[in-house]
């Protein structure tokens, strides 16, 4: 159960396609302000690792979704690198990235009572002193009342521009053709679907980030929220 303090404390939805830099934004916001960090789109491969881990059986509905229910994850941002991921206390980084983990989070998204058990541990994220929640339904489906919400969008041959780039610096062969076809695909998935489409949340502060610094966006979005550097 949460109680009035937590479920009170402020809480800023930043949503957007892959892509639109959410989540090196996130990261810069959670850490300029305090706040927790909550990277809702890691949840299906923590839940799928934590299966694995704990050697759970994929068509026990009960026990995959009790273990989506208990993550023990915190989201640590920093500033000028990817965000540590801890499962119990552990760097689970490089594990999330695993074909293995990836094929079984396939699994864990496809069992409706996992996506219900991961809204309520979604929820319990929102913690004082604030949460940045980076996702794709935050500021629709998630946090309703937040009181700041942001869109975070970007054209999808920059969008894919960066997704190259960030590849490419992993050491992973990709074509920029078949990343930006992948993108436009899933755009127009994720906006005409029926449950949680991809839109901005009613009364959001929509950024187009295409031409735009990081920095500008983070200083877009922290005048939006009221917040001065002092």
């Amino acid at each position: 159960m949460s109680n009035d303090k937590t479920a009170k404390a402020p809480v800023i939805t930043v949503d957007g396609p892959s892509g639109s830099g959410k989540g090196t934004i996130s990261q810069i916001l959670a850490t300029k302000l305090g706040y927790h960090l909550l990277d809702s789109g890691a949840l299906y491969r923590l839940t799928a690792l934590s299966v694995i881990k704990n050697d759970i059986d994929i068509t026990d509905v009960d026990a995959v979704s009790k273990a989506a229910l208990e993550l023990d994850v915190v989201f640590e941002p920093q500033v000028n690198s990817e965000q540590k991921v801890l499962l119990k206390g552990e760097d689970v980084g490089v594990q999330l990235r695993l074909d293995e983990t990836s094929a079984m989070a396939s699994q864990v998204a496809a069992i409706p009572e996992v996506r219900d058990a991961l809204l309520v541990r979604q929820k319990q994220f929102r913690q004082e002193p604030g949460l940045v929640a980076d996702g794709r339904d935050m500021g629709t489906v998630v946090f309703t009342d937040a009181e700041h919400k942001v869109f975070l969008t970007a054209s999808p041959e920059i969008r894919a521009e960066r997704r190259h780039k960030q590849l490419i610096e992993k050491g992973v062969d990709a074509n920029i053709s078949h990343l930006l076809k992948s993108i436009i695909d899933r755009d127009e998935r994720d906006r005409t679907r029926t449950v949680a489409p991809l839109v901005p949340a009613e009364g959001a502060f929509v950024i187009d980030s295409s031409d735009l610094t990081i920095d500008e966006v983070v200083q877009q979005t922290l005048d939006f929220i009221g917040f001065s550097e002092q």
